[in-house]
């Protein structure tokens, strides 16, 4: 396995293992009622429970089968992001890395998933009234990888428009 690949799995297993330290310490050290305010006016840690997708979306579905499709989802991405990681011929830099931040953030809340239904967010940014939702850190290399995917897409394409 070339070196490259190697740092984004050992990646991807870091930012799993800091997800799920951080969600146990939150998990045994913060109520479900508490705010700890870390910058007031602009941050706070939090304890929630969400049992449903990304922004609590599907949080209140009364679906039977939402656990089970929310786990087969997961953890059909986890495997696809995991093989195309170790399969794919040539990967550019900003896609192994965002490959290895998804996956780590995948596997993460996919875990939190199977093992209790639910994933536990703490991150609670804010100004004035308007909060962004609580997040965690497995959400965070999720979104910080996929913006490097994008990032890339768009690099590859001007450079390609630019190509004589």
């Amino acid at each position: 396995m070339p070196e490259g690949r190697l740092k984004a799995y050992a990646a991807a297993a870091a930012v799993f293992g800091l997800d799920r330290l951080t969600k146990v310490i939150i998990e045994q050290r913060v109520s479900e009622s508490a705010t700890c305010r870390v910058i007031p006016g602009f941050f706070n840690i939090v304890h929630s429970e969400n049992r449903g997708v990304a922004f609590g979306i599907f949080n209140d579905s009364a679906f039977q089968w939402r656990s089970l499709v929310l786990i087969v989802v997961a953890v059909v991405a986890v495997v696809f992001v995991g093989a195309y990681l170790l399969r794919a011929r040539h990967i550019d830099t900003a896609t192994l890395w965002g490959l290895a931040l998804i996956l780590g953030g995948a596997a993460g809340n996919a875990v939190d998933r199977i093992v209790s239904g639910r994933v536990t967010d703490f991150l609670d940014f804010y100004i004035g009234d308007y909060h962004w939702p609580t997040f965690n850190v497995a959400d965070s290399g999720v979104v910080v990888g996929s913006g490097l995917l994008l990032l890339d897409m768009l690099l590859s394409k001007r450079r390609t428009a630019n190509v004589p």
